[in-house]
C-alpha cells in the first residue's frame, strides 16, 4: 500500500549546474509549488500559478541551472536550462525576505512543459500543505512519521529522473510550532544532494491513547542541511589536536512550509509587477 500520492513523485526535479565544458553535474533538488489562485471557468477547474522552490544556497552564486524532467511516453529524461540571472545580472528568483531562511523560489512555464508532453504534478497551496498552525491542530510532534524526497549524492537516475524517497521521524518541531525557533528537526539520513527537496507528512492510520492520526500525507517542509558533528584526533605525543573530522548526526534541518509561501508570495509579487510594467 502506498502512503505517498504517485503524483508527489512528478512534483521533484533534479537541479544540476554546467561547468565550462558544458557537462552538467546534478547536486541538489527542487520541487514545483503551485499557488491556488481560484476557481476557473469550468466546475471543479482550478487555476495555479507554479514556482520552482529550493534552498537560497542551492541558487546564489550562479548564473543559471539545469533542470531534468521525464517525458509522459517513457523516453529518456530531458534537462532544460534555466537561467537564473538576467542580462544586467538581476536575480530573476526571489528568496525570503529574511536572509537567514534558506529558501528561493523561481516562476516556471508550465505550459512549455504541457506542450513538450512532460510528466510533472505540483504541491498545491490550498490541499496539499501543512503549515505549522495545521501541524498543532493535527496533533504533530516529536516521533511523527515523514518522508524525504531528493535527490542524494547527486543522483537523479540513469535514463530517467527517479527521485529517492526516504523515511525518518520527527525529531524535534515543538519549539518552531511555538515560534521559539525558526526550523525544525527531523531523524533522517540525509547527503549532499539532498539540499531543497520536501519533507512530507507520513499518513498514520494507527495512534495511541490520547493522540491523533492523520490519514494523508502533505507537504511539511523544504531540506536545508544536516547537523555536523566534530570528532577531534589527539596527538599522543602533543595532547594536541591534530585532525578534525566532521560527521553527519543523522539530523536534518528542515524549514517549514510557512516559509515556502512567504517566498513563493514574494516571488509572485515580482511576477504582478512585471504583469503591471508590460501592461
Amino acid at each position: 500500500m502506498a502512503l505517498i500520492p504517485g503524483f508527489f513523485l512528478d512534483c521533484v526535479t533534479a537541479i544540476g549546474f554546467r561547468d565550462e565544458q558544458g557537462n552538467v553535474s546534478f547536486g541538489a533538488t527542487g520541487f514545483l509549488y503551485g499557488v491556488y489562485m481560484g476557481e476557473g471557468d469550468e466546475p471543479g477547474q482550478s487555476h495555479f500559478r507554479v514556482y520552482l522552490v529550493t534552498n537560497r544556497h542551492v541558487f546564489e552564486g550562479s548564473t543559471a541551472a539545469v533542470l531534468r524532467f521525464n517525458p509522459q511516453v517513457g523516453e529518456p529524461a530531458r534537462m532544460y536550462d534555466l537561467a537564473l540571472v538576467d542580462a544586467e545580472g538581476n536575480a530573476l528568483y526571489s528568496l525570503h525576505p529574511v536572509p537567514g531562511v534558506d529558501v528561493a523560489a523561481v516562476p516556471i512555464n508550465v505550459n512549455l512543459l504541457k506542450d513538450q508532453g512532460i510528466q510533472f504534478s505540483y504541491f498545491q497551496s490550498n490541499s496539499h500543505v501543512m503549515d505549522l498552525a495545521a501541524a498543532e491542530a493535527n496533533g504533530v510532534c516529536e516521533g511523527n512519521g515523514v518522508f524525504v524526497l531528493g535527490f542524494p549524492l547527486g543522483d537523479p537516475g540513469n535514463e530517467r529522473n527517479y527521485v529517492v524517497v526516504r523515511q525518518g521521524v520527527v525529531a524535534r518541531i515543538r519549539d518552531a510550532i511555538a515560534g521559539a525557533s525558526a526550523v525544525f528537526l527531523v531523524d533522517a539520513s540525509i547527503f549532499p544532494g539532498n539540499s531543497g527537496g520536501p519533507v512530507l507528512t507520513r499518513p498514520e492510520v494507527v495512534s495511541i491513547q490520547g493522540t491523533q492520526s492523520y490519514g494523508k500525507s502533505s507537504l511539511l517542509g523544504i531540506v536545508s542541511a544536516y547537523v555536523p558533528y566534530q570528532d577531534v584526533a589527539i596527538s599522543a605525543q602533543t595532547k594536541r589536536p591534530r585532525v578534525i573530522f566532521e560527521e553527519n548526526s543523522g539530523l536534518a534541518v528542515i524549514v517549514p512550509v510557512d516559509r515556502i509561501a512567504e517566498t513563493v508570495d514574494v516571488a509572485h509579487q515580482v511576477v504582478l509587477k512585471g504583469l503591471a510594467s508590460e501592461g
